[in-house]
């Protein structure tokens, strides 16, 4: 079983969730989707025992042993990653979308395209059980890939370690990387906040989720925070259908337990908060 957590916006604590979700009773592999700020490796700190380069497209580089300069590639370039001085073509790696143009316009063939092979995606093991995660480098593209490389590396480890449950913790947001971490999977658990913005995100995921026909459930998450707020996004699932499966008060011991490299579980498993957590999973394993 597949269960995604995700989020219409960041900073909802998804990830904390997604941390004590994964500490419970027996051992499961979490996935860590997020790969552009992937952040459970620093809490659980898991083994690595396997590395896999994610090739991330390509970047332009200039042979400056070959070039003229002629400057027809700064003229061409529709991305403006390179300048081009009078006496030397400059090509920003940030800037470059690594369309190939430039290299195939060259006269002197001095410009050529290497692979982007600094992102990693990583397999290993945790305090209980397996962890796999993918860290894309800073400027590469295709998160959407990656994302899906993670999924299918968690579901060979769940399948060779005869793990049921697979938690995905998902990247905010409703774009490529979502749509890559909830496509196929069993459940959906989305963590808002009582704010505006949440309430507004919150709308945008579940339009996006209800598209792959996913049992979807809701976690308002610090509602006592603004309690009105939460029962306006209480009184609008419940309106449009959706199951607001628990509501979380605001509770300090949730960084302090990440202060100390734990889950709110393993931290104080007898907090009101984690008591509240561990009916939330009873229900969301059970519920078909």
């Amino acid at each position: 079983m597949e269960i995604a957590v995700i989020s219409g916006k960041g900073g909802t604590g998804k990830s904390s969730i997604s941390a004590a979700f994964a500490t419970l009773n027996g051992r499961k592999v979490i996935a860590d989707c997020d790969v552009d700020a992937a952040n459970l490796y620093l809490l659980f700190n898991p083994t690595h025992e396997e590395e896999i380069i994610y090739i991330a497209g390509h970047k332009a580089h200039v042979n400056y042993e070959l070039c003229t300069p002629c400057g027809i590639c700064a003229n061409y370039c529709r991305f403006d990653a390179i300048s081009f001085n009078g006496a030397r073509v400059t090509i920003s790696e940030i800037s470059c979308d690594g369309c190939f143009l430039c290299s195939r316009i060259c006269p002197e063939n001095a410009i050529r395209m290497l692979q982007n092979d600094k992102s990693r995606m990583y397999s290993g093991s945790f305090r209980n059980g397996k962890m796999v995660y993918g860290r894309l480098a800073p400027g590469e593209e295709n998160s959407g890939k990656l994302v899906n490389m993670v999924r299918e590396k968690a579901k060979q480890v769940a399948g060779e370690n005869n793990l049921e449950i697979i938690i995905l913790d998902g990247p905010p947001g409703i774009g490529c990387p979502v749509i890559s971490t909830i496509t196929g999977a069993d459940k959906a658990v989305i963590v808002t906040e009582p704010t505006i913005s949440g309430l507004h995100d919150l709308q945008r995921t579940i339009e996006i989720v209800r598209k792959f026909d996913i049992k979807a459930f809701v976690i308002i998450n610090k509602c006592d925070l603004n309690s009105a707020m939460s029962d306006q996004i209480e009184t609008w699932c419940s309106n449009t259908g959706i199951k607001v499966i628990g509501q979380l008060p605001f509770d300090t011991g949730v960084v302090e337990a990440m202060v100390q490299g734990k889950s709110i579980i393993e931290y104080d498993i007898n907090s009101d908060v984690s008591r509240m957590i561990i009916e939330i999973w009873n229900k969301i394993i059970n519920t078909n």
